[in-house]
């Protein structure tokens, strides 16, 4: 990752703490984790701030997640431009392709294979195995 980019983000942006960890993710409040030498640094650290400028800090369903997950990437191109960073759209949608393949294989039904629903509570429900 680039020193200057990286230095313009801390300037720019003192009410979060950014540390080096094992991978990129926003712990609410305030903390910023990333890898200073990951390919596409600069874009992923975007998108985690994009978290924290969202005030991402909670989800009670999956959908809200994959939801929250756009809207982070969003705000990622938004600041892009900002900071000479290029939004390079075909790795933001395989980023996506991992939430939206782990949404698919988790709403499948174990026993039948159906699609099923999750409720509010964050329980998912197969229609056909269980009596509605």
């Amino acid at each position: 990752m680039d020193v200057t980019f990286f230095q313009k983000i801390i300037s720019d942006f003192p009410e979060f703490t950014f540390k080096t960890g094992s991978r990129f993710s926003f712990r609410p409040p305030r903390t910023i984790y990333y890898i200073p030498e990951a390919e596409d640094g600069e874009l992923l650290l975007l998108h985690e701030l994009g978290h924290a400028l969202l005030g991402h800090y909670d989800f009670k369903t999956d959908i809200e997640r994959l939801k929250m997950e756009c809207a982070a990437w969003e705000k990622a191109r938004e600041l892009a431009d900002g900071y000479d960073v290029v939004f390079d759209e075909e790795f933001v949608q395989d980023e996506l392709d991992t939430y939206r393949d782990w949404l698919d294989k988790k709403t499948r039904c174990p026993k039948c294979g159906l699609t099923r629903f999750q409720t509010p509570d964050g329980q998912y429900h197969c229609p056909r195995c269980e009596n509605f």
